[in-house]
């Protein structure tokens, strides 16, 4: 009797442990920066009444960086590691073998054992191999696409191949809904690997039709969640990724002109923006209407900057450059952190931070506050080994107003796989530049010096004036041992794989890489 009464008491403690976490919603929008938020410009372009309920009733960082692409942007995100570690560096292709690695430990992975329910539900784009969906990286279910938005509408274009061969060679996987299990699946696709440890369904392709109310599915899926959830009474992590703002905007008959009277009939990207912001109402509606508010962590983020060179479906940044550059319109983010329980209402936060700070952040706030430490060590997690090195800094004091200092002072600038400029403080160095999304990089042999307060915007070019790099010298000396600090790391955790590259130069050095090793 002794050992069933034991059993008992001590999932019942596992239950209330769980119940004292905060939840964790954290709402991703695909391509947008700050300046499309009221929140940060007061309706200098659109009203977004819902998402700024974040920001009123938390905190709102004017500096906080994610990575020049979604692929990048998402892999930070959801590991904590600057992606030239993981190899998940540039936009992920369908059939690309590249993709999430088991060895790299996930949010959601970290969550399970204390007790949360995990789901996410949206884009997730970090590779399209069985072996790399979300349900056998810590999350319970998945509902979403895996692409980047437009790869989905390109079958329906009249001179894509129509063959079956070729669709089963090249072609982009449809929406996918998975489950977690704890039997393993033998079965293999020939293209996408064993299923292992889950249950996997393709619903069929994502078309231009179904973009039109795509993003209605995925809150009514997330709501569910939260419902299953406290019905378990246990605590709940989504990550809800919309298919708004990426490229191209598909808009339902009610949503065509919702931007009309306060920009043009023409504005798409206004048009699919304001709905967004109603979806987004529509969660913190719902998480009012179960009474968990209070005691859940809401995240709005996106995962890089707009990409400029396709509006008007796509949006536009007050910051020099676009999505795929470093200068600040790559990557500079919105990011807004509501937590009634912990969070102030109206805190606004200048200090440097990043995606990266977000896994060590929120895992200190479930009180494992030296994640960062123990992952480092090696650490043992679900019957698995990690030993990983995590980028990003525990920020909670600074989310929560118990400090006026961010942890983190700089932030490594990378295109690809190249690190192309370095922050530290206000100070920002490029050491290779593009302009645009399509341009190519090129490398400066003295660098570019900005000061980020004085020049936010990153307009005076000290190439043609050069007197302040000249002057302020003395900048490059601790951002030079901050690189050589962090260059150190790679010695002992190395990148987990070789990264892919849009470059097709760098794609063949890889290849021949990989052929000299063999």
């Amino acid at each position: 009797m002794k050992k069933p009464l034991l059993f008992v008491l001590f999932c019942t403690f596992l239950n209330i442990y769980a119940q004292d976490k905060p939840n964790i919603l954290v709402i991703m929008v695909d391509d947008v920066a700050p300046n499309a938020l009221s929140a940060y410009t007061m309706g200098m372009q659109y009203p977004t009444p819902n998402i700024d309920r974040i920001a009123k009733g938390g905190v709102l960082f004017t500096d906080h960086y994610s990575q020049p692409s979604c692929t990048a942007g998402r892999a930070a995100f959801i590991t904590g590691q600057k992606p030239v570690r993981t190899g998940l560096t540039t936009v992920g292709q369908p059939g690309n073998p590249l993709g999430l690695k088991k060895e790299d430990p996930t949010i959601s992975e970290l969550l399970k054992p204390l007790g949360y329910m995990t789901a996410q539900i949206g884009k997730n784009h970090l590779g399209d191999r069985n072996e790399h969906l979300p349900t056998v990286h810590g999350f319970d279910e998945f509902y979403g696409n895996l692409y980047h938005l437009n790869v989905s509408e390109e079958p329906e274009q009249a001179d894509y191949p129509k063959s079956e061969e070729f669709a089963n060679m090249y072609g982009p996987r449809g929406v996918i809904e998975s489950y977690a299990t704890d039997s393993f699946d033998n079965t293999e696709d020939p293209r996408f690997g064993v299923i292992g440890k889950q249950r996997v369904k393709d619903t069929g392709p994502l078309t231009t039709e179904d973009m039109k109310t795509f993003d209605e599915e995925l809150v009514k899926r997330s709501k569910a969640f939260m419902k299953k959830a406290k019905d378990a009474d246990k605590p709940f992590f989504i990550w809800h990724a919309s298919s708004r703002m990426h490229v191209y905007t598909h808009l339902k008959e009610e949503s065509k002109n919702l931007a009309t009277k306060i920009s043009t009939d023409g504005d798409l990207f206004g048009h699919g923006f304001i709905e967004h912001d109603g979806h987004v109402g529509q969660l913190l509606d719902y998480l009012e209407e179960l009474g968990l508010d209070e005691n859940t962590i809401v995240i709005y983020t996106t995962d890089n900057g707009p990409e400029q060179s396709t509006w008007p479906h796509a949006g536009v940044t007050m910051f020099r450059g676009e999505k795929m550059t470093t200068y600040e319109g790559g990557l500079r983010s919105p990011f807004l952190v509501r937590w009634p329980k912990e969070i102030p209402a109206g805190l606004v936060r200048n200090g440097i931070s990043a995606h990266e700070d977000v896994l060590p952040t929120l895992m200190a706030a479930v009180g494992k506050s030296n994640i960062k430490e123990e992952l480092k060590s090696g650490k043992k997690i679900d019957g698995m080994n990690y030993k990983v090195y995590i980028d990003g800094f525990n920020n909670l004091d600074y989310w929560t107003g118990k400090s006026d200092k961010s942890a983190r002072n700089y932030f490594f600038y990378y295109y690809e796989t190249n690190m192309t400029a370095i922050r530290v403080g206000p100070w920002k160095m490029h050491f290779a530049t593009k302009e645009r999304y399509f341009d190519d990089m090129v490398a400066h042999t003295m660098p570019q010096l900005f000061n980020l307060r004085k020049d936010p915007f990153e307009k005076y070019d000290d190439l043609t004036g050069f007197h302040q790099i000249m002057g302020k010298s003395w900048v490059m000396q601790p951002a030079i041992g901050l690189l050589n600090k962090h260059l150190s790391t790679f010695k002992e955790f190395p990148p987990r794989q070789e990264s892919a590259s849009l470059d097709i130069n760098k794609a063949i050095e890889s290849i021949m890489k990989a052929g000299a090793k063999n």
